[in-house]
């Protein structure tokens, strides 16, 4: 990974600098120790992660990563910050920054930052390759509903609309970029799509044992990835109440009650988490598909 650090402080470059080559956590390919560099001196050394101090003194942190994406710059931002105002840190991630490390610098939290920065890089690379998903055949709905195999219909095209590409990126956001199950979720919202079905109307034994000759372990594929999902949403939420991924789905694909049973678990307050509830979270992922529109 190449890491960009945009820093007042030649401190604090030097100090970050140092976690990243000692942790092997990427190759810093730029950073304002001497100069603060222009949009498009960033742009040119191709950063995948940018580390960016919040308040500089001749430079806006959020001003600059407006430009950045503006620019079309798809790095993963990790804000630097000593700023604790909700109002400012909603601004900021309004703006497109992913992740957030306190100062002082602390290694752990620094390493732990951009391993989480990079795999969610990773993941999102490794989906590039779904789109041959796209290909697959529709299904017939009396078909589903019967839980047979039925014949591929030749004459309907692929499902092509950007509604499953929403999707994809859905399921990057929440982390489940690289399990097993994801790919399963896709295949299903796929058929339901090209169907016009929703799950509701569907049962998920018979859906799973359309798409693939081990129904049951296809469904339980599924619930591990949305599982991780609902653990992934709720450590955002132990750690931002306000952080955007949190709020945007942690009532739309879960139920929030569920979600704040899994921030109960990892706080320590309770022996339990939350329930995964499959229909819903395949209903939610249509509904905000084509609410992306």
């Amino acid at each position: 990974m190449k890491l960009y650090i945009l820093e007042d402080d030649p401190t604090v470059i030097a100090v970050l600098e140092q976690i990243i080559e000692s942790n092997d956590l990427g190759t810093v390919c730029g950073d304002s120790a001497d100069d603060m560099p222009s949009i498009e001196q960033i742009m040119q050394a191709g950063p995948d992660i940018i580390l960016m101090d919040f308040l500089m003194p001749h430079r806006d942190g959020v001003a600059t990563l407006r430009q950045l994406r503006a620019a079309g710059c798809k790095a993963r931002c990790i804000m630097i910050s000593q700023v604790s105002d909700k109002d400012m840190i909603a601004q900021a991630y309004s703006a497109g920054v992913d992740f957030f490390i306190s100062k002082p610098i602390n290694v752990i939290e620094v390493c732990t930052v951009i391993s989480n920065a990079t795999t969610q890089l990773e993941n999102e690379r490794k989906l590039t390759d779904i789109g041959r998903l796209f290909g697959l055949q529709g299904l017939d709905a009396a078909a589903i509903s019967a839980g047979s195999k039925a014949a591929v219909r030749e004459d309907q095209p692929p499902e092509t609309s950007p509604r499953l590409h929403r999707i994809q990126n859905i399921l990057v956001q929440l982390g489940m970029g690289g399990e097993k199950g994801t790919e399963d979720i896709l295949k299903i919202c796929d058929y339901l799509l090209q169907n016009r079905l929703t799950s509701s109307g569907v049962s998920i034994g018979n859906l799973c044992s359309a798409l693939s000759d081990s129904p049951k372990t296809m469904e339980q594929r599924v619930r591990r990835a949305i599982q991780v999902g609902m653990s992934n949403l709720a450590h955002l939420g132990c750690e931002d109440f306000m952080n955007d991924i949190f709020v945007r789905y942690s009532s739309t694909l879960f139920s929030f009650e569920d979600v704040r049973r899994e921030m109960n678990l990892i706080r320590g307050k309770s022996p339990t988490g939350g329930k995964i509830r499959l229909r819903g979270f395949l209903d939610g992922l249509l509904t905000m598909s084509a609410e992306q529109q």
